[in-house]
């Protein structure tokens, strides 16, 4: 099984060392060399997209997520099984995906026949990110996911939990995703006008995944083309 690992955080992220982790060191990492997140669906067709090999199964690419699952599928590396990204710090719930890039790359894997992952970790401040627990909360999902049958044109999206350290881990529950919009606020100063819409304020209907991962729970969706 060739795994292509990827992100939108950057190629030096702790996620995508902890995604890699979750594989027991198997992925091959084609990743962005700078942090690109919410970069959506991007991706460069008018200049070149310089490509730093780092190792036989490292690839640093100047471009973005979308352009990484593009590159990994026509010359990087043939054969891919499976395409991961993430795991991003930060949820990717409901109608995020349309803004995620991390979401966007196994997007374009799904666009090509080939099955993909997105994972995310979303952050409930001030709480930090245990990546190891992270890692290992991903191999569960992964031991499910990578042997599950998917439907071609479809791609999983996976968001883990924040909880507090010494917590039992997460039930992971499969859901549907929430169709319901991020709070769009804003701060105005004269003609600048500042994000202020807060991620954990959104509409959680019950039993969509930003109910199930904001209750505990790993939350897992079946997105379609």
């Amino acid at each position: 099984m060739v795994i292509v690992l990827t992100n939108d955080d950057g190629i030096d992220a702790p996620g995508i060392q902890a995604l890699q982790k979750a594989v027991n060191g198997k992925g091959v990492l084609i990743a962005p060399q700078d942090h690109l997140s919410g970069c959506g669906h991007q991706v460069t067709t008018v200049q070149p997209i310089q490509v730093c090999r780092r190792s036989d199964t490292e690839y640093a690419i100047a471009g973005t997520p979308a352009d990484c699952t593009r590159l990994a599928l026509t010359h990087l590396c043939p054969n891919v099984s499976w395409v991961l990204s993430g795991i991003n710090a930060g949820g990717n719930l409901g109608v995020d995906v349309y803004i995620s890039g991390t979401v966007a790359a196994v997007r374009e894997a799904a666009m090509h026949g080939v099955p993909g992952i997105a994972i995310s970790h979303w952050i409930k401040r001030p709480l930090v990110v245990d990546w190891d627990v992270a890692a290992r909360w991903t191999a569960r999902v992964l031991a499910d996911l990578l042997h599950r049958p998917i439907e071609p044109g479809s791609f999983w999206n996976v968001n883990l939990p924040h909880l507090e350290a010494g917590l039992p881990d997460p039930p992971i529950v499969f859901c549907q995703p929430s169709t319901q919009p991020l709070p769009v606020n804003y701060r105005v100063e004269g003609n600048d006008y500042y994000y202020v819409g807060e991620y954990a304020a959104r509409d959680r209907a019950p039993k969509t995944d930003v109910d199930v991962c904001f209750s505990g729970n790993i939350a897992v969706t079946q997105i379609r083309l």
